[in-house]
């Protein structure tokens, strides 16, 4: 298809979707109240909307007071029926896909749902306006001129029961029209490959010769692909070897510590970065300007939210607030109600909103992820914008971290073990350490409270790992590649005991 008219159709889209998004834009609340309405509507014949009456659903409050909020294990035991082939359970539509997730690294798997409607109204849906916003701020980009480099999960697609299960990237992949692979490298059949590193190979020799102008997959694990490219070609610079690359499409994890690398890789003031906030379970935000830190909260993917503000979360006093409630600076834990049947679902995220009008927010961590055994609420944006702070100051780099706390013991006080992967270390680690210790007191009160004169708190204990460690307890642990994450931070020290046993 000739570019000109590539770029009329997606012109042609785009306003008609523009129109779309800012209505909600316009009345995010009222578009929310109506959406949650339908999906009650829609799912009162299920087994779920007989249990809490969903015909006589008539506000939020009834909605609110009348379902309870689940995490994953609530629902687990529907999720297992509905993968057995049983159907109406949760959703009135034959659930054929289980998005198979850990969200964490250990072992225990999770069946995220994914009906046709999230499939199509949400995942789909969201990828179409990722491109549309970004043709919007870049009106001579060229990034149909070539094909985008998507880095998935494997496929691992397991048949039970009529039923298929599998990581969420390798379902969209199976799913996508056929003439989207025309635009898209690698291969399916290379995208889907099972084995990571004999994929990583495959990928690198199907890509290294082609016109890529766009990337799209989480950091970590792209970075390890760019690298084995630039290896393999010998090259300093991504431009020498895809000259038209113009954009990064990235989530799943933070990019914070993967920055700096590329911006070695990628030696372009202008080249554009573009974060999406997705998930097994859904579809949630999408930066929708250049250059910009804050994602823009999508009402219409069949998505309804509320909110637990952080500091009540877990208590006795655990408050849930809908959408029109939140305040702007505040941490949340999310809670979503969803096409795939998910009712008052805690995702276990949490983010922080930046603006209320329109609605946008940053990922601040996740509620199990972070330390707060000595009163101190560290959470995973505290660490990394201080690990920022510092390597910026110390001109080092950070390939990935774990950090746990060292239990008091008698006398002795309490602090947090960390354990940093550097690829350029810092010359003085005492000195990185009494920077990043003063880093997290200014960007947290309560660990700068537990931190004075050592009251509760001595300083961090900062290890320094080897090369590829996470890597290779990543492996161990069968978590190579997809959207598999290091686990940041952790209130036990299970994680750390495994991985410094690993690190010699």
């Amino acid at each position: 298809m000739p570019i000109p008219l590539v770029n009329s159709i997606a012109s042609w889209f785009l306003k008609k979707r523009f129109h779309q998004i800012d209505l909600f834009l316009k009345y995010p609340n009222e578009v929310q109240q109506e959406l949650l309405f339908n999906l009650i509507d829609t799912a009162r014949g299920t087994e779920i909307g007989k249990q809490y009456e969903f015909s006589s659903i008539k506000t939020y409050k009834e909605f609110a007071n009348r379902v309870p909020i689940k995490n994953y294990e609530g629902y687990q035991d529907l999720f297992e029926r509905s993968r057995l082939g049983e159907h109406n359970i949760f959703w009135p539509s034959p659930i054929k896909w289980f998005a198979k997730s850990s969200g964490t690294t250990s072992a225990k798997s999770k069946f995220i749902p994914v009906s046709q409607d999230s499939l199509e109204n949400c995942h789909y849906a969201a990828s179409k306006d990722l491109l549309c916003m970004y043709l919007n701020n870049n009106e001579d980009s060229q990034l149909f001129t070539g094909k985008g480099l998507r880095l998935g999960g494997s496929k691992e697609l397991y048949k039970e029961n009529g039923t298929v299960y599998g990581d969420l990237s390798a379902i969209l992949i199976d799913n996508m029209p056929f003439w989207a692979e025309f635009s898209s490298t690698p291969s399916n059949k290379v995208s889907l490959m099972s084995d990571w590193e004999t994929k990583m190979a495959a990928i690198v020799n199907e890509t290294i010769n082609e016109n890529v102008t766009s990337l799209a997959g989480v950091p970590s694990w792209m970075l390890v692909l760019l690298n084995n490219v630039l290896d393999k070609s010998e090259k300093d610079s991504l431009f020498d070897i895809w000259p038209n690359l113009e954009v990064y499409f990235h989530g799943g994890v933070s990019f914070n510590p993967y920055k700096q690398q590329y911006k070695n890789i990628l030696p372009k003031k202008d080249f554009k970065y573009y974060e999406i906030y997705n998930a097994s379970e859904g579809f949630f935000a999408i930066q929708d300007l250049n250059y910009s830190s804050e994602l823009l909260l999508m009402l219409d993917y069949g998505i309804f939210y509320e909110f637990i503000p952080m500091e009540t979360h877990g208590t006795a006093n655990e408050r849930v607030i809908p959408l029109s409630e939140v305040e702007k600076g505040k941490n949340y834990a999310v809670i979503i109600t969803t096409n795939a049947g998910l009712w008052r679902y805690k995702i276990g995220d949490t983010v922080r909103f930046t603006s209320v009008s329109p609605y946008r927010i940053k990922v601040s961590g996740r509620t199990k992820h972070h330390i707060n055994v000595f009163g101190e609420e560290l959470i995973i944006e505290n660490a990394e914008d201080a690990l920022k702070k510092v390597c910026k100051k110390t001109s080092c780099e950070i390939v990935d971290y774990t950090a746990a706390p060292i239990f008091m013991e008698g006398k002795e006080k309490g602090a947090h073990e960390w354990l940093i992967e550097f690829k350029t270390p810092p010359k003085d680690i005492n000195y990185f350490n009494e920077l990043f210790d003063n880093a997290l007191k200014s960007l947290n009160s309560d660990y700068e409270a537990k931190r004075y004169n050592n009251m509760t708190l001595n300083k961090p204990k900062i290890n320094i790992a080897r090369e590829k460690l996470f890597y290779d307890w990543l492996k161990e642990n069968n978590k190579l590649g997809g959207q598999h994450k290091v686990p940041r931070l952790s209130n036990t020290r299970n994680y750390m005991e495994e991985l410094l046993k690993l690190n010699f």
